[in-house]
């Protein structure tokens, strides 16, 4: 049998109606379709389809009666709302173009994977939807034992749905948790599913903390228009008295900001934060933006932990101003930087202001020889209200010509330049303590270095392939010496360690405020064996040069004519199992002066890791005071740390921990642990943190997080600080 099409007048048949959509036909298909002309009644049979202003109806039986415009479907009724709501119904019967009806035994499917269940439903106007005895939930039923209760679920007296404002309300409504009562609402409303933002109140922010008592804090959110939107968290404690905290965000078409201020007590003090964000693209190269993170005391910050919307970290703010460009392997960059202290051990005086900072990065295309020409260039004011104030402008040149020769051997002549000029006054203080007060000084390190690499490798078959690599760097460039540290002010290279890393560099500082100089030559050997999903990759290395350099303290490795020795092993023997280990020995004694092993283990459902540093050499302690001097192999250490990880991941449970411990002090620093739980419906997360170092004089603190996610609904838990 042929299925039937037909079209039928509009169901509101009110001729003063003046929405001519709704004065649209009912089109429907069917297998078969009959016509009682005295009763004006249509019966549609067999996979029935009808449609009309964007609504589509579906069922076995659809008997439409034109003198009422009622339209009554029976049989695995289906109705689809043009906003892509999915209902279904044992009976439905509906008039004025679908808008008004009743629905028996409902069940709709709606965004996110919502479920809404019900005896009876009433439609108004194709706006709202009263449903009575009523269920809502996100959870999946169980495939094997669909009547088997979900994780959670709603059960209300009456949930009204309203299309027009997209919200749900419950009146008299019970949450389940695995069929049992776990929690009471008279009323509460939640956003629809559909919806991404909505304005109202956020799920509430209560624990207790050492610092601040007892608190609760109520979020609002509320959307000021397409582009913006705001969120409140007043807060009550128990010791410190009330909070506020208020954040503001907008988009812009180019750009983004954000403002967040807080203001509270602390000891009875007023106290408070302020945090402001931006960036902005002006066209396809050119952007800005900007971010400023101040903050009345450290305290503050700390007992209502701000420190995830501040820029910085618990010891330090930074606020900074940039524009920066992008163009074809170039990049510009100008900018200024504050810091402002939180640590009562650091000193803000001695902080630097950063007003302003250029830098210029250019990267060159191979010439017709087959060479590259790189440049940076910049120039800095940093200020400080103590300590050494430096002006300095840099210029920093590179060539490269790769080439290789008839043996496999693989060589590249490198030209290297740096230059600098520098104005400084308080030389003598924080971070240089010089005897001159004041320096006006310029100079130049030009550097040439060739770099020989001749890799044998050999194919074993079973045994896989072994690659050995000598490698060789002579470098040739004029004596720098310590007079750099009596002439030179230091900005960018406080902090440096030896290791594999930088053994083949032209500078084994970080920054160009200090120059390894010299004639020297680093030599090293590369040894790879791939054999299977096996591997093994290790490099030692040391290096000479003929004049010792004193610039380099003793126990940094540098310091004579021969370095000591660093290196470097990557073992991989499966995919589950992966080895480094970096170290530096000491050049007579091979005693070991730095360690750092990284290793990891497992697969998904358990999988560790283990981390270990160890060095003998703090630059801090050079630059502060004397190094104190080795007796017999034993030489002071400031850094000797470990670290351990597990984690788990089964399904739908994860589970993570890890714990740091100073073994120099013998005392742990912190321990961490995760434990989540998450589904399509569900999230449960319960996390620890506990730090046992000194901030601003406490005795360290713990952090507990315990949250419950109902998705679609919101969140609720309990923190203590």
């Amino acid at each position: 049998m042929q299925p039937a099409h037909a079209q039928f007048g509009a169901l509101n048949t009110n001729p003063s109606s003046h929405q001519v959509n709704r004065n649209e036909p009912v089109t429907f298909t069917a297998d078969q379709v009959d016509y009682d002309k005295d009763k004006s009644l249509v019966t549609a049979t067999g996979h029935v389809e009808a449609w009309q202003n964007g609504h589509v109806l579906r069922a076995d039986k659809i008997t439409f009666d034109r003198n009422s415009g009622v339209a009554a479907a029976t049989g695995h009724v289906v109705l689809l709302e043009p906003d892509g709501e999915v209902l279904f119904a044992d009976y439905a019967e509906l008039q004025n173009n679908m808008n008004d009806g009743i629905l028996k035994d409902m069940r709709a499917l709606l965004q996110q994977n919502g479920k809404l269940a019900a005896n009876g439903v009433q439609r108004t106007g194709g706006q709202i939807n009263e449903l009575s005895k009523a269920v809502y939930t996100t959870c999946n039923l169980c495939a094997k034992d669909p009547t088997r209760p979900p994780l959670w679920q709603i059960r209300a007296t009456s949930i009204v749905q309203d299309l027009e404002h997209k919200k749900i309300e419950y009146h008299d409504a019970t949450l389940q948790m695995f069929g049992i009562p776990v929690a009471y609402f008279p009323y509460f409303w939640t956003a629809d599913p559909s919806v991404k933002r909505e304005s109202g109140i956020l799920p509430p922010l209560l624990g207790t903390s050492s610092n601040i008592g007892a608190f609760f804090g109520q979020p609002y959110y509320q959307v000021i228009d397409d582009q913006s939107d705001a969120t409140f968290i007043p807060m009550m404690t128990t010791e410190a008295g009330p909070q506020l905290d208020i954040e503001y965000r907008r988009k812009f078409n180019d750009g983004s900001l954000l403002v967040n201020g807080s203001g509270g007590y602390i000891d009875g003090s007023p106290q408070g934060s302020f945090v402001t964000n931006g960036r902005f693209a002006y066209d396809d190269t050119w952007r800005w933006g900007f971010s400023v993170n101040r903050a009345s005391s450290a305290d503050y910050v700390r007992d209502f932990h701000l420190t995830e919307g501040l820029t910085g970290d618990q010891n330090v703010l930074i606020s900074q101003f940039y524009i920066e460009g992008f163009g074809q392997g170039s990049y510009a960059r100008l900018d200024s930087k504050f810091y402002q202290a939180l640590n009562q051990a650091i000193n803000s005086s001695a902080l630097p202001t950063v007003l302003p900072r250029y830098q210029y990065n250019f990267v060159g295309t191979p010439d017709s020889l087959g060479g590259r020409f790189s440049l940076s260039t910049g120039a800095f004011n940093v200020i400080r209200s103590s300590g050494t104030s430096t002006r300095r402008g840099a210029l920093t040149m590179d060539y490269e010509r790769p080439f290789s020769g008839l043996l496999g051997d693989r060589w590249k002549v490198t030209l290297h330049a740096d230059a600098a000029a520098y104005d400084a006054t308080d030389f003598n203080g924080i971070p240089n303590f010089a005897n001159d007060h004041s320096v006006g000084t310029a100079r130049a390190l030009p550097q040439a270095a060739v770099d020989f690499r001749w890799p044998f490798a050999r194919n074993s078959g079973a045994w896989g392939t072994q690659i050995i690599e000598p490698i060789a760097q002579m470098v040739i460039a004029p004596q720098t010496g310590d007079s750099q540290l009596r002439q030179i002010p230091n900005e960018d290279s406080l902090d440096f360690e030896f290791t594999d890393a930088n053994l083949f560099g032209f500078n084994r500082f970080p920054g160009i405020d200090r120059l390894d100089g010299g004639v020297r030559a680093n030599v090293g050997l590369h040894g790879a064996w791939y054999l299977g999903g096996t591997t093994f990759d290790g490099l030692v290395g040391q290096s000479y040069r003929t004049e010792k350099d004193s610039l380099f303290p003793e126990a940094s490795g540098l310091h004579d004519q021969v370095s000591d020795v660093v290196a470097r092993g990557t073992f991989t023997p499966t995919k589950w199992l992966d080895l480094t280990y970096r170290t530096r020995l000491d050049k007579d004694s091979l005693a070991t002066r730095f360690a750092d092993a990284v290793g990891t283990a497992g697969v998904d459902r358990l999988r560790v890791s283990a981390g270990y540093i160890y060095t003998t050499f703090d630059p801090y302690t050079f630059y502060d005071q004397p190094q104190p001097p080795p007796i017999g192999n034993n030489y002071y250490f400031p850094r000797n740390e470990i670290t351990l990880g597990a984690s788990s991941k089964w399904g739908n449970y994860r589970v993570s921990g890890d714990v740091r411990r100073d073994l120099a002090t013998n005392r742990m620093v912190s321990v961490a642990g995760d434990a989540i739980y998450e589904d399509e419906c569900f999230i449960f997360d319960l996390r620890l943190y506990r730090r046992y170092t000194s901030i601003n004089g406490d005795s360290g603190s713990t952090t507990v997080l315990f949250l419950l996610t109902f998705k679609t609904i919101g969140q609720f838990g309990y923190r203590a600080l």
